[in-house]
């Protein structure tokens, strides 16, 4: 990787309020050859869905163990609802909320005791040894939260008997008892069935309408990242490619048309004639690269079985901008 801008950078230059804020942020490990996170910088406005990218070893993993204060940067700024990450570290883990890709619950305990000691460890109740005895204030926010996302009786069961996406409800309960503004999902399906992992998804979009949360995801299912209002690439430690999932696709796959006929070499011929190019896979495949898919098809005269267009995945994009930087 040479210096040198983004490959796609599609954000607008907003002066409005950002709730995460990262200025040239470096981290080198100690006897480390080359930065883990090298000059990131990137904003996510209040209420926004960010889907942070990129392989193993791209420097996902150190840039969000920066932003929930786990991890010191080497240099550069980071803030998290004004508050700087380094200075003002407590104030900053009052108004996050974490969710790891490696279970954090003691197993041995019910899901409502490890969601009572995250509580009493963030100050927002005083102990009590047995969930009744704790306020009505702690039982009622946790009802409302466990009613959200649909864990009833399973609450005061040991976590060791909980199915694994239960234990991530729970760990989203856990994370939001003290009210964060900002959700750090950190591959928050993963272990999960594909029902499981539909279910928990619609659950945090619930919740992030309900209470207005800004939502922070890392992940290697790039089809969770589809509906972020923003993303961004890393790649070598550095940004590769940000912007919303539609303008970083546009800028690298386009949308194609699939065609076939009862008679296709004459179909091929067609497109010959028209100067379309086309790889046959199966059936005709054109990239569109911003032509549309009316001023093609008016020109051919051969009848059709086949026509429909496909949109580009952000996977594809993905892809395609990790194969550039290696070039």
């Amino acid at each position: 990787m040479t210096d040198q801008a983004p490959l796609v950078d599609t954000t607008r230059a907003d002066a409005s309020a950002h709730v995460i804020e990262v200025r040239d942020l470096v981290k080198r490990y100690r006897k480390g050859t080359v930065n883990a996170v090298d000059g990131v910088s990137f904003d996510v406005e209040a209420g926004q869905f960010f889907a942070l990218l990129g392989p193993n070893g791209a420097g996902k993993s150190t840039t969000i163990s920066i932003l929930t204060t786990t991890l010191a940067p080497t240099s550069g700024t980071v803030s998290i609802c004004g508050r700087d990450v380094v200075d003002d570290a407590s104030a900053v883990r009052g108004q996050v909320g974490i969710i790891f890709q490696n279970p954090s619950l003691d197993m041995n305990l019910t899901g409502e005791e490890n969601v009572r000691f995250h509580a009493i460890l963030y100050h927002l109740y005083p102990y009590r040894p047995l969930y009744r005895m704790m306020p009505s204030a702690y039982r009622h926010q946790l009802k409302e939260l466990a009613d959200v996302l649909g864990l009833g009786p399973e609450l005061f069961k040991p976590v060791k008997r909980l199915s694994g996406g239960m234990r991530r409800k729970l760990e989203i309960i856990r994370g939001l008892m003290h009210h964060p503004r900002v959700l750090f999902l950190d591959e928050p399906t993963s272990g999960l069935d594909t029902a499981s992992r539909r279910s928990l998804w619609q659950y945090i979009r619930d919740l992030r309408r309900r209470h207005d949360i800004t939502i922070c995801l890392t992940t290697h299912q790039l089809n969770e990242a589809e509906e972020a209002d923003q993303v961004c690439i890393l790649d070598h430690g550095r940004v590769v490619a940000k912007g919303t999932p539609r303008d970083v696709k546009a800028q690298l796959v386009h949308e194609r048309l699939i065609l076939d006929a009862v008679d296709r070499d004459g179909l091929r011929r067609r497109l010959r004639e028209l100067n379309v190019p086309f790889r046959d896979d199966g059936a005709l495949v054109i990239e569109l690269n911003g032509r549309t898919a009316h001023e093609i098809v008016r020109s051919i005269e051969e009848p059709l079985t086949v026509l429909r267009t496909e949109s580009p995945s952000l996977e594809e994009a993905y892809l395609r901008i990790l194969a550039a930087g290696d070039e």
